[in-house]
């Protein structure tokens, strides 16, 4: 089969994913400039919701993917018990996330938002499976992992004792590092739970869920909004943040992950920082301390270094015409 090029690239798809959510760290941050973080928190993921299921009644057909299949085969209880437990997983990966996050950007730099939560949830999770004995403990592994935490030491000792940090951006951090748990947890329960159900729709039913929750703890705050004096620009931003990361963004990934694998998707996500630091810097003005950009460097060092093993993932072989017994097993598309 030959390999898409040009626009339907899979690495492009990936890349632009990236960028949409390397951005949205610095311009959620500008939101909860203008926003209480409750507020801020509902009108994104209110609107990303909206977004995905407009993207659900537009694409209409779920992904054909084996255990989505099987689910439609086992009946419409199966699909309903599918969708319930995406709705319960989004109460995890999309309220509690959001909520200590949105919580997070009130006090700290989005700037230390793009590090401790895309560089240490691979961390937290891949110490997880080594505990729990999941997964062996290879020499490479375990250097990541130790890098990695020492890199966060050093990062939270920066954030409260440099002159660019203070107790208010440590509170900030350790509410990110709260928002990175959640989204490791999101992450090692999610083949389980969302099993059975394509991922755009299981996408949507849990920010579905997630959002009605962010708007129950937004609902104190909403009367204190004076809506009739918010900028043009601050809802431009809202509709960015809605569509861009969390519709399209989404829906780009899913595609790239069914081309490459995870395991190539997964390094890409360490873009994700780099994109943040440039938009903090440039748009908001924002810094590091020296202590905290060497304890980032360490940690994204141990990450990569953890997820890889000390190896680079090798690309997916082209595939050819299925034979039995793997006729009919395609990589889920979008």
């Amino acid at each position: 089969m030959p390999e898409d090029k040009g626009w339907k690239s899979p690495y492009l798809l990936l890349t632009v994913t990236m960028l949409l959510w390397g951005s949205a760290f610095s311009s959620s941050k500008s939101v909860v400039a203008q926003l209480p973080h409750t507020v801020a928190a509902l009108l994104r993921f209110g609107g990303g919701a909206v977004a995905l299921l407009a993207a659900v009644a537009v694409l209409g057909k779920p992904v054909a993917t084996p255990a989505a299949a099987a689910s439609t085969a086992a009946g419409p209880a199966s699909a309903r018990g599918g969708g319930r437990r995406a709705a319960l997983a989004g109460v995890l990966g999309v309220f509690a996330y959001n909520g200590f996050f949105f919580w997070g950007l009130s006090l700290a730099p989005s700037l230390d938002a793009g590090i401790v939560i895309p560089v240490l949830s691979p961390v937290l999770t891949s110490a997880f499976l080594l505990v729990t004995g999941r997964e062996r403990a290879s020499g490479g592994r375990l250097a990541g992992l130790t890098l990695g935490l020492a890199g966060a030491v050093v990062f939270f000792f920066g954030a409260g004792g440099s002159a660019h940090g203070g107790t208010t951006r440590l509170t900030g951090d350790l509410l990110y590092l709260l928002s990175a748990v959640c989204w490791a947890a999101y992450t090692l329960i999610g083949p389980r739970v969302l099993a059975g159900i394509d991922p755009l729709r299981a996408t949507t039913y849990a920010t579905c869920a997630g959002a009605v929750l962010l708007g129950a703890l937004a609902a104190p705050d909403l009367g204190e909004v004076r809506w009739d004096g918010l900028p043009a620009g601050l809802w431009l931003n809202v509709v960015f943040l809605a569509i861009g990361p969390a519709a399209v963004a989404n829906l780009l990934y899913y595609r790239g992950v069914g081309a490459v694998g995870p395991a190539s998707a997964s390094l890409m996500m360490f873009m994700v920082p780099v994109v943040n630091t440039v938009c903090s810097m440039v748009f908001l003005g924002e810094s590091f301390g020296a202590l905290q950009a060497l304890g980032a460097l360490v940690l994204l060092s141990g990450a990569v270094l953890a997820v890889t093993r000390g190896r680079v993932p090798a690309r997916p072989r082209a595939r050819t015409a299925p034979t039995a017994p793997t006729a009919g097993k395609k990589p889920s598309e979008l």
